[in-house]
């Protein structure tokens, strides 16, 4: 690509350049690296082998980086913790490159930090990431994305709080009183109190302390909560989903939230924890793309991280419980027209 292709529109005259660093065993990817975020307006401060940040964790304030990590070995696993721990600390942007087979692995270790993750990706993944990183704001930041990566990134956002307005208005109940309710159903297996890769509860119908009043008392009656649907019945759909593909181009069909949706329903139901790189293959996206998905999803409330008790270098995604309560109430209202919404 052409240093015309990583535009990112004017620069102030007198506006200092905002600095990066980048971290790769690969000396072509370092120099490629680099070229992308010249490209995109960044002054790339150092660029150096992995290990150097693995050992020393040295990153500044309000510094980026750029980082290539496709191992999973426990010394880099390590290194990987402390970065990220740093990087809370410093304010620092990260974004990771990593492999699909190191995934679930590498986004363990980044509990803190946020940062952007791609999975094999190609050097517009990249720009995006880039772009993103300076559309955040931060000292030095004098640019702006592109129009087209501006666009989508707008879309998205806007389809992911769509999503998630819509679920709350659905979970809402009439006359609800503010306050804690009880989710819906039994917990995951992973919640604290609950280890193991099942629960040992079974998801069925929740009282809830919310509800309408009751008109001649006018004291607050509690309200039943429906279950969430059988897992056969969701299942049934994600395949009448995913056959889509086998006889028409499934990009146009691409619908990653309502996929991840009925994926982590499913495996609520059966008490089941989700990978992300699992989701990811059911959001049936190119991974990053899913990332990018998961991440805005978890923003808006819609899904969340749960650590593995037992493994801290592992993570899950889980529905939350108000989504999970929208859902069975969504499922509830379709009735047995359920099995044709593919």
């Amino acid at each position: 690509m052409t240093q015309a292709d990583f535009s990112y529109g004017a620069v102030e005259s007198n506006a200092p350049e905002r600095s990066l660093s980048i971290f790769a065993d690969r000396p072509h990817l370092r120099e490629q690296l680099r070229e992308d975020a010249e490209a995109a307006g960044f002054e790339v401060r150092r660029a150096a082998p992995l290990g150097q940040l693995l050992d020393e964790s040295s990153l500044s304030r309000g510094e980026a980086a750029l980082i290539d990590c496709p191992l999973d070995d426990t010394e880099s696993l390590a290194g990987l913790a402390r970065v990220d721990r740093q990087a809370a600390l410093t304010g620092a942007q990260l974004v990771i490159s990593t492999t699909i087979g190191a995934l679930d692995q590498v986004f363990g270790m980044f509990q803190r930090s946020e940062p952007q993750i791609l999975v094999d990706p190609n050097r517009a993944d990249r720009v995006i990431a880039l772009g993103r990183v300076l559309a955040s704001g931060g000292p030095g930041v004098v640019r702006e994305m592109s129009n087209q990566d501006q666009l989508m990134l707008l879309r998205l956002t806007e389809q992911v709080g769509q999503i998630a307005a819509r679920l709350e208005a659905f979970g809402a109940v009439p006359g609800a009183a503010t306050g804690a309710t009880s989710s819906v159903g039994g917990g995951l297996a992973g919640l604290p109190g609950t280890p193991g890769e099942k629960a040992s509860r079974a998801e069925g119908p929740a009282i809830a302390f919310d509800g309408e009043a009751d008109p001649g008392t006018d004291r607050l009656v509690r309200t039943t909560r429906p279950p969430l649907p059988d897992s056969r019945l969701v299942r049934k759909i994600i395949r009448q989903r995913q056959m889509r593909s086998k006889y028409i181009e499934g990009d146009l069909f691409a619908d990653p939230a309502w996929d991840i949706l009925l994926d982590l329903t499913a495996a609520r139901v059966e008490h089941i924890r989700v990978s992300v790189s699992s989701l990811c293959i059911a959001a049936g996206v190119p991974p990053t793309t899913a990332l990018r998905w998961i991440s805005q999803m978890t923003e808006a409330g819609l899904l969340e991280r749960v650590e593995d008790e037992a493994d801290r270098r592992r993570a899950f995604i889980a529905l939350t419980d108000r989504t999970s309560d929208a859902i069975a109430r969504y499922f509830a209202e379709i009735g047995r027209g359920a099995a044709q919404l593919v």
